[in-house]
């Protein structure tokens, strides 16, 4: 694999100029500097990794990996996001015959058990995907056979992952409201573990937006990340528009300060596309990327991947997303790894119309770099 050179990170979206008003007064968790900077990238950010759906975390000093290449998962370390590019791919499971189309596997430390858990998708590759669970004391190896996931319902379910928020952990994912594709919502349910789900599913999202409708068959929202901002409140970032199309997507669903993660109403949406290729779809004041098309499910680089640790105001930390070089065919054969980084962008409306309770929020955003 190639390797790749240091580039000065380029803003998608605005003028660092901007971020001057952004103060590290706001920040009310807490939060690590970011860690020295290893090999550098490519002047799009390229990694040499011909895959999709990267999932990232640091721990101490060493970044770790996982992918699928559709039968099998695989873990890389390395010290840098883009090393991870020249870093050797270790098997850490393959798929016996009953169990393909394994789809975006998930890496997470549980702060809880302190132990290591991989999420992942797997089944026909149609109305039987399930949702998976493995786990080990390593973040790169020795992992347990997979066992499936009781979510609530038991419908189809993708892209899953737990976290834990104001002291209670969380399970949230990509599904199906009933047993046919029309569209993929996210949902969230409380955890009794890190391997299981307790009370039912609640529907946080729908893809219900005129910017999140450009591409259908079904209507995608998926590859949800949490994350919290400098003032406590919980995100999720997640991916809409279907990814075999460059109107490929990241946008914003922030939890209210105070609110419930179970309830909708809870949740303000951002009012359009937070990074993607296509102006028509972004959220005003928010430009299209200059090297790629459709970026999406990304990760957020974060120490044991805790959502507490994410930047205070005012700083960028790394991002891990995939896309298609722009000049390059739109396919999912065409998708690469692209290391990037991303900040918080404050006082930041969120409005929404005929739905209960307030119909603007205000706080933090996110802008994103290539």
């Amino acid at each position: 694999m190639e390797d790749v050179s240091r580039r000065t990170p380029r803003p998608v979206a605005f003028s660092l100029l901007g971020a001057m008003s952004l103060t590290l007064s706001a920040c009310s968790m807490t939060a690590l500097e970011p860690p020295p900077s290893g090999p550098a990238l490519s002047a799009q950010g390229q990694l040499s990794i011909r895959n999709a759906d990267p999932s990232v975390i640091r721990v101490g000093s060493t970044y770790y990996s996982v992918e699928s290449d559709g039968n099998n998962i695989y873990s890389r370390a390395a010290t840098s996001v883009n090393g991870l590019a020249n870093a050797t791919r270790t098997l850490i499971w393959s798929a016996p015959k009953n169990m393909p189309n394994v789809w975006a596997p998930e890496l997470v430390r549980d702060p809880g058990t302190s132990r290591y858990y991989v999420y992942f998708a797997s089944g026909d590759g149609g109305s039987g995907q399930r949702t998976y669970v493995s786990e080990s004391a390593h973040p790169g190896s020795a992992y347990s056979d997979p066992k499936m996931m009781n979510l609530p319902d038991g419908k189809w379910a993708i892209d899953g992952v737990s976290f834990f928020f104001s002291n209670q952990r969380y399970f949230v994912w990509s599904g199906w409201a009933g047993d046919t594709n029309v569209e993929q919502n996210l949902y969230i349910a409380r955890m009794s573990s890190p391997t299981a789900t307790t009370g039912a599913r609640y529907v946080i999202s729908q893809p219900r937006e005129s910017w999140e409708r450009v591409v259908g068959n079904p209507y995608i929202n998926e590859a949800p990340q949490p994350i919290r901002d400098p003032n406590g409140q919980l995100h999720l970032v997640y991916s809409a528009n279907g990814s075999w199309s460059e109107q490929y997507c990241l946008a914003d669903l922030r939890l209210r300060a105070g609110g419930d993660p179970t309830y909708v109403w809870d949740w303000y949406k951002s009012n359009g596309c937070l990074f993607g290729s296509n102006r028509s779809t972004l959220m005003t004041g928010w430009d299209p990327t200059l090297y790629v098309n459709g970026p999406g499910h990304h990760s957020f680089v974060l120490l044991n991947g805790d959502i507490s640790t994410s930047p205070p105001a005012g700083s960028s930390f790394p991002l891990a997303f995939h896309a298609v070089p722009k000049g390059t065919t739109y396919s999912w054969s065409n998708r690469s790894w692209y290391s990037g980084s991303f900040m918080w962008w404050g006082n930041t409306t969120y409005s929404r119309s005929n739905v209960p309770g307030a119909t603007t929020n205000t706080g933090y955003s996110l802008k994103f770099f290539e």
